[in-house]
């Protein structure tokens, strides 16, 4: 195990009787791009003003390369770099002289330091070009180059690709990736753009709420996240039984609620929901999951929320899933949305089944194929 660069226990920040953050527990190692992921007001940016000594915690504790102590912490935040928003530059300055200017208010020895940032985040040759005349995603690159100043082993980068065009994010990804190839520099950043962290992440924190739900690794995390087939049935250790005896697979998983993941059958899922009712297993839902990062952050804070829609029905690439389970469509009454005929079994099944969401938009059958699309909510399948 690599040696611990930043850990926080139980931080908390509160104004007034609101706790912006509560109770925080960080644990960053050495070389690691960490990832800390949460929505808008979830509390990130104040955890990095408390990091970066802006705003002091109510209570909790940092710990920062093994110091502990108020001044020994102090002394160890020379050995970090930080961006909280875009910082304030003067418009009519150079990105040199920018830069010099607060080396010498921070009194960083040597000008070198400064050439060698602008090298690092290619403003080298920005030559005479002032500060007002940037591009925002120059700005943010300077903004970068300040932080890089005091050549830090930890980078504290707060949302730094908002409002960077396409290009302007590769380019700044570009920059992180080498920086921790070549130097080992260790990076927390926040950010809500979960497709751009899932490019150069090692590990993730995810808060909500200003609470800290879960912190993973990206190995752990593509292990949650493998593509299976998810089942919603009556009795799941029933369910259990027919995947191992009459199907001969234990790959699964049982999850709370009756639902359980099948990480084999994946392209014949007929098989298994035949061999379900076969055994009698009452078999509410069928839906093949390619959990996306963003899929994964929304179930943890508990899908659908603040105007969120999960749109849990796409795979990776945003193409409908599709579950051979013999289907007519008709009208339904779940909000005026469109219901749908499940032919589970017609033997057994002749009640209504209500479901754990409603289907919107276009439902179609097709060959007997049940197209699973944009659906939250509570609805119903008539089983035929």
């Amino acid at each position: 195990m690599s040696e611990p660069i930043l850990v926080t226990r139980a931080l908390t920040k509160k104004y007034g009787g609101a706790a912006a953050v509560e109770g925080v527990d960080l644990y960053i190692e050495k070389g690691q791009i960490y990832g800390l992921v949460g929505r808008n007001g979830a509390g990130k940016t104040t955890i990095i003003r408390m990091l970066t000594a802006q705003t002091v915690p109510t209570s909790g504790e940092i710990e920062l390369f093994g110091e502990t102590d108020e001044k020994g912490i102090s002394a160890a935040r020379a050995r970090v770099g930080a961006m909280v928003e875009i910082p304030s530059f003067y418009p009519y300055l150079t990105a040199r002289e920018n830069l010099e200017y607060y080396r010498r208010q921070r009194g960083i020895p040597g000008e070198a330091c400064v050439d060698r940032a602008l090298e690092q985040v290619g403003l080298h040759d920005a030559g005479k070009k002032k500060f007002k005349q940037f591009s925002l995603g120059m700005k943010q690159r300077l903004g970068l180059a300040l932080a890089l100043m005091n050549h830090p082993d930890l980078l504290l980068l707060d949302e730094p690709i908002n409002g960077l065009d396409p290009e302007g994010i590769v380019e700044f990804r570009s920059i992180l990736l080498e920086l921790n190839r070549q130097r080992e520099t260790t990076i927390l950043i926040s950010s809500h753009i979960l497709s751009e962290l899932s490019n150069i992440a090692t590990h993730y924190g995810f808060l909500d709420q200003g609470r800290m739900l879960e912190q993973v690794s990206v190995g752990r995390l593509s292990e949650k996240c493998r593509a299976c087939l998810q089942l919603t049935v009556d009795d799941a250790s029933r369910a259990a039984l027919v995947l191992e005896q009459r199907l001969g697979t234990r790959d699964y998983e049982v999850l709370p609620g009756n639902i359980l993941r099948l990480y084999h059958f994946l392209d014949r899922p007929q098989d298994v929901t035949a061999a379900l009712v076969e055994a009698d297993v009452a078999l509410f839902s069928a839906e093949n999951k390619n959990t996306t990062l963003e899929d994964y952050f929304l179930s943890l804070i508990g899908g659908v929320r603040h105007g969120c829609i999960r749109d849990r029905g796409r795979g990776l690439q945003g193409h409908p899933q599709k579950i051979p389970v013999g289907v007519s469509p008709h009208r339904g009454r779940a909000g005026g949305a469109a219901g749908v005929h499940v032919g589970v079994d017609e033997r057994r099944y002749d009640e209504h089944v209500r479901l754990n969401w409603f289907y919107h938009g276009a439902v179609s059958a097709d060959h007997g194929l049940l197209c699973l699309r944009h659906y939250h909510g509570y609805g119903l399948f008539r089983p035929v």
